[in-house]
């Protein structure tokens, strides 16, 4: 079997045994040389151990033969225990091979052994030579296994452990996307790049860019020497802050491929890691976009102006010329970069060297030009008319008249100013006629003095001619015909603006993080080569911006694009030995630059991508078979492209301004909250770093945001702002330990402590739920309704807690708790419940119900209401425990002192889909118990479901009280309540004791075996009721609402009745002040006090479904328990008759406190 086409690996020693997963191809090991030669030949001596990479040789030929062996690992040797028979196992990864696990070293022996998919061997061959062991990897289908020699054992014989079982690097948590996965495997590399090759040298590159030749001379011209030292100082400083911030974060633990987009992921979570990574990619992407063009722009106006497309249609369509050829040259131009970037990064990474060889040399002829223009400065002559500059490149004599054989003529200047090849000047421009023409020295020389003059700004609007303050100039009108004859300024400028298009000329200081994981010791090299790296482009650009005032002439300067020198390059002008040497140089490191980009991008797009936190990106992270983001590099290419039809190198600039400076803010930010937070985890081997310092340089990135284009600003906010919404939205799954979720940590501790412990102000009353929720046998919600409800309520703001209880011990059931508690999330989800779950175990299900009211919340943050199914199907079960557990729970609430809220026929209550367009929200307020039941609907109301509703009021009067005062007091306390709701007052008759009534209240008793020996004829029972009302005529709603057990509150706490004429008084209620036969209440017998409570519950149910049988949800008092437990199923059964013939009902009972006021 020849091995053409095996690729070197690496090898993963794991466990106790070796294995080939199912999913790979053969595994073949190489029987080329012989330990000792292998050993030479890789360059390096000692063992592979575990956790250790080897990277394959480059100059190793393929071997021709079959390459078949099994491995081993060592015989006993100094430092070594003896591994005699110990196995190890090979784990397979992608193209790759590895060790890792508590394992030893690595060896050969020279038996030939085939691995084939799924086997494992036990290896006991020995050798006394440990060396560093390379397998290779077979694309190519082996056949079937060999027979081992004698000292390897068969394939099937060995016993090994699951490459699952690793402890150190699972495949497991590569297949889950694991992070950890990615940090461990991190470890297994052995790069060799130091701190000049790895950080410094490429962050120089990505520094240093098309700004630097294109604009830094029209900006030092333009701003002054000293506002253009402001400006570099501003932007270097905020570079070196977010530089800081990032060598903290890059020394706070092992930092893989992905540079700044996963230092701020990980750091702020996937939400801020999303929302920055994509800013980051959109401002490499656009980087690419003004790189390319940048070298357009050198092309066609300095090295080859003939070969542009479009020429000028007349004087004023220069513009549109430059653009169009912009726009032509820089697609072709982004296409064939795209091309070469496709073909193989290789290429680019080549050429990486020679495009910084191109900036250093181009860098050093500046410095070069500017020491020889000391003692000899170049001559690049400008044209002067009075004291503006004019365009040399339309003609070459600088005079208006010249002698030509001793005879005066007119030079092609006056023929472009007087439109006559004559001496004429009838038509001449005013301005041309007034004002003499001059020629000074462009390049005057550090010698000459010119930086005083160039110290201050000199900002021009569009359109306004380039002068040269100091020259004599007599002042006319000019024509516009002449105006394409000046260096006119082509932008109005501004040092905002300034700030904008220089600023992408400090950007780049994430190349040595991107490379964190090709380098020796990141933790090491990032800070040092990237503050160095800083530190020596701030001098370069302090000292050019310095050079360039003393040495050239302002008029020059503020010529954009050379026109008064000839279309020269402004820059190249001062260059030694020639111009050409900053044209080419510069030329080639913008398409280095454009190139890195285009490399640079898709793989951070690729990186987002694969972390799956944004769906609709997930294509990007596939590619070609080699793993090269083929997507993700046409997106970019489409991206870049927008960049280039915008076509202007000062309106791209702007725009990668604020995507660079959105990530470095958040790079600041991501530092100084880990740094205020103090985690744990935050344990940077960085140490020059402080919040402070995080905090200005975020300041400073804001700050410089909005100072050059706030509306640019705005946008990318708003870009960001929307992927970060869209990821939360989606729900980011990723746990990746950041700091936002420190920061809520803190944050609710903060809030937690200084929340107030006691009852809040009725103002800041809100439902806090606690949902007690019942599951079926299978562990799921047996009633999901009650969650709608509790959905539906939200408006309320307030805390939501979802309970359950699992009845078992709780060593025997956590598994099933936690499975409930799963199952019931995910309900809580799809009914868009915000809130927490728990679920108890306990050995009673009252007991655990007890619990979770006794225990659930912390601190302030605990719940006040407790929403509980009705039991239904009481009456049929024969297990008392169906309505004794709901009593108990009715009686703990009472006594936590919280209000009460029980649905009741739930399955008919509306899902959030259901829309009610029209009905009332009833409210029947017999006992005023906090103002719950007027606060309930208010809330309900604002749910999409409810809001449609009307909300009427009823109120229960008796026969002696003034209702039309009743209704007028009412109506005037919900005006001063600001609630919307009709009122009516419903009186009731005190004798109206039925016969029904009385066999209604039999039927209970009987069912509770309490009076099994009564036996009454029809006319008993009507005579007995008769006996009943007839000496209780003055019986009053109180009965079923006044037998509960005693309240601990007092005064305004304690339950009054809505229809008492002192209602809007705190006063109890006091007995004494009832009719006389209203105290003989007392000494009523067992079975008499039921019927009265019976006939209550039935006139009340016969009032409520007259009015409210239509009505959409009925809200109502519910009575409180008996004191005696005996009367438990005699209190069910009047629930039951008194909310009869209703299909919604809300019974509720308050907390005993107010909870609404008219206050505001």
């Amino acid at each position: 079997m020849a091995a053409e086409g095996a690729l070197w690996g690496f090898v993963y020693l794991e466990g106790t045994a070796w294995a080939v997963p199912e999913d790979t191809e053969p595994l073949v090991s190489c029987t080329l040389g012989t330990p000792e030669r292998l050993g030479k030949g890789l360059g390096r001596g000692g063992d592979l151990g575990a956790g250790q990479r080897l990277a394959p040789p480059t100059n190793r030929p393929r071997p021709s033969v079959s390459t078949r062996a099994c491995a081993r690992v060592p015989a006993p040797s100094p430092g070594f225990p003896s591994l005699e028979g110990m196995m190890s196992q090979v784990l397979v990864t992608g193209h790759s091979l590895a060790i890792s696990g508590p394992s030893r070293a690595l060896s050969w022996c020279d038996v030939e052994t085939e691995f084939q998919p799924g086997d494992t061997a036990a290896p006991k061959c020995s050798t006394e030579t440990m060396f560093w062991g390379l397998a290779f990897w077979e694309g190519a289908q082996a056949g079937g296994a060999q027979e081992a020699g004698p000292d390897c054992p068969s394939l099937f014989t060995g016993h090994g452990n699951h490459r699952e079982s690793s402890p150190f690097l699972s495949p497991l948590e590569a297949s889950r996307g694991s992070d950890y996965y990615d940090r461990n495997l991190a470890l297994f590399e052995a790069p060799s790049m130091g701190t000049l090759m790895g950080v410094y040298l490429p962050c120089l590159q990505n520094i240093f860019g098309v700004i630097l030749f294109l604009r830094l001379t029209w900006m030092v011209g333009t701003a002054g020497v000293l506002q253009a030292l402001l400006i570099v100082l501003i932007c270097c400083c905020c570079t070196l802050l977010t530089a800081i911030s990032m060598s903290a974060i890059a020394t706070n633990g092992v930092v893989p491929a992905g540079g700044s987009y996963f230092m701020i992921s990980r750091s702020l979570g996937p939400e801020f890691g999303g929302a920055v990574g994509l800013c980051f990619y959109l401002g490499t992407t656009f980087a690419a976009a003004m790189y390319i063009l940048g070298a357009i722009e050198i092309l066609l106006t300095y090295i080859a102006p003939p070969a542009a497309i479009f020429y000028p249609l007349g004087a004023h369509d220069t513009s549109n010329a430059t653009l169009n050829n912009m726009r032509v040259y820089g697609t072709i131009f982004l296409t064939f970069m795209t091309l070469v970037v496709f073909v193989g990064v290789k290429y680019v990474n080549k050429f990486a060297s020679l495009f910084l060889a191109c900036v250093i040399i181009s860098i050093l002829s500046i410095y070069a030009g500017g020491i020889k223009s000391i003692f000899d400065p170049p001559v690049f002559p400008v044209c002067m008319l009075g004291n503006r500059t004019l365009s040399r490149d339309q003609f070459d004599i600088c005079a208006k008249t010249a002698v030509v054989d001793n005879e005066t003529v007119a030079t092609r200047l006056w023929s472009f100013f007087c439109h006559s090849p004559n001496l004429t000047t009838d038509s001449c421009d005013p301005y041309f006629l007034l004002n003499n023409v001059t020629e000074i020295p462009g390049i005057p020389g550090a010698a000459a003095g010119v930086l005083q003059e160039n110290l201050w700004s000199a900002y021009l609007e569009k359109g306004d001619i380039v002068e040269k303050h100091g020259l004599p100039s007599a002042d006319a009108p000019s024509l516009k015909e002449s105006l394409p004859l000046y260096v006119v300024a082509d932008i109005a400028t501004s040092f905002t603006v300034l700030v904008g298009i220089f600023f992408p000329s400090v950007t780049g200081i994430m190349a040595g993080s991107n490379r964190s994981g090709d380098l020796r010791d990141a933790q090491k090299s990032i800070p040092v080569g990237t503050i160095l790296a800083i530190i020596t482009t701030s001098l370069v650009y302090f000292s050019s911006v310095v050079l360039f005032g003393a040495c050239i002439e302002g008029v020059v300067l503020r010529d954009k694009y050379g026109d008064g020198v000839s279309r020269n390059l402004v820059v190249g002008t001062l260059a030694w030995p020639s111009p050409w040497v900053i044209v080419i140089g510069s030329f080639f490191s913008t398409c280095g630059a454009g190139l890195q980009s285009l490399t640079g991008a898709p793989r951070l797009l690729q990186a987002i991508a694969k972390d799956n936190i944004i769906p609709f990106l997930r294509v990007f992270g596939h590619g070609k078979v080699n793993g090269e983001p083929t997507w993700a590099l046409l997106l970019t290419a489409l991206i870049a492209e927008l960049g280039i039809l915008i076509a202007s190198l000062d309106m791209v600039a702007p725009i990668l301004s604020m995507f660079f400076l959105m990530c470095y803010l958040f790079v600041n930010l991501a530092c100084a909250v880990q740094t205020l937070l103090r985690t744990p985890n935050w344990r940077p081997r960085f140490k020059y770093y402080h919040w402070a310092l995080s905090f200005l340089g975020m300041s400073l990135c804001l700050a410089l945001m909005f100072v050059s284009s706030w509306y640019y600003a705005l946008v990318a906010m708003l870009i960001a702002g929307m992927i970060y919404k869209y990821i939360e939205y989606q729900g980011a799954e990723k746990e990746w330990g950041d700091g936002i979720r420190g920061l809520s940590l803190s944050a609710a501790r903060y809030a937690l402590l200084r929340l107030e412990e006691g009852p809040p102000h009725t103002k800041n009353w809100r439902p806090q739920l606690l949902v007690l929720l019942k599951l079926d046998e299978d562990l799921h919600v047996k009633y999901p309704r009650l969650l709608t409800f509790a959905s539906q309520l939200k408006a309320g703001k307030g805390l939501t807690i979802v309970g359950s209880v699992i009845q078992g011990s709780f060593l025997e059931s956590y598994g099933e708790a936690q499975a409930a508690e799963q199952t019931i999330k995910n309900m809580m989800e799809i009914e868009k419940v915000k809130g927490f779950c728990q679920v108890v175990v306990a050995s009673k299900v009252r007991e655990g119900l007890a619990h979770l009211i006794q225990s659930c919340g912390l601190g302030g943050m605990r719940h006040n209401s407790v929403v509980l199914g009705w039991p239904y199907g009481w009456r049929q079960s024969e297990d008392p425990r169906a309505w004794k557990t709901f009593i108990d729970t009715v009686r703990c609430t009472t006594a936590a002192h919280l209000a009460l809220l029980v649905p009741k026929n739930i399955a008919f209550y509306p899902s959030n889909h259901e829309r009610y367009l029209e009905g009332h929200i009833d409210v029947w307020w017999i006992v005023h118990d906090g103002g719950m039941l007027m606060l309930l609907p208010f809330l309900l109301r604002q749910h999409k479901v409810w809001r449609k509703c009307r909300m009427r009021i009823f109120t229960v009067a008796q026969m002696d009280d003034n209702s039309i005062q009743m209704k007028k007091d009412l109506a005037v306390f919900l005006y001063h309540l600001r609630l919307e709701a009709e009122v009516e007052v419903v009186e009731m008759h005190n004798s109206d004791i039925s016969a029904y009534t009385y066999e209604r209240t039999l039927m209970m008793e009987q069912r509770s075996q309490m009076l099994r020996q009564m036996r009454l004829t029809k006319t008993e029972r009507e005579r007995e009721a008769q006996l009943v009302k007839d000496r209780h005529s003055a019986l009053r709603l109180e009965s079923l609402y006044s037998d509960e057990e005693d309240e601990s509150a007092v005064g305004a706490d304690k339950i009054q009745m809505t229809w008492t004429r002192d209602k809007y008084m705190t006063e109890t209620w006091d007995p004494s002040h009832a009719p006389d036969n209203f105290r003989e209440l007392v000494h009523i017998k067992p079975d008499q006090s039921n019927v009265r409570r019976m006939h209550t519950a039935v006139k009340l149910n016969e009032v409520i479904v007259t009015r409210s049988h239509d009505a959409r949800l009925v809200l109502l008092n519910m009575p409180g328990p008996p004191k005696n437990s005996e009367g438990d199923e005699n209190y069910m059964e009047f629930l039951e008759v008194l909310t009869e013939g209703l299909e919604r009902v809300l019974l509720v009972r308050g907390g005993g406190r107010e909870v609404i006021t008219i206050y505001s």
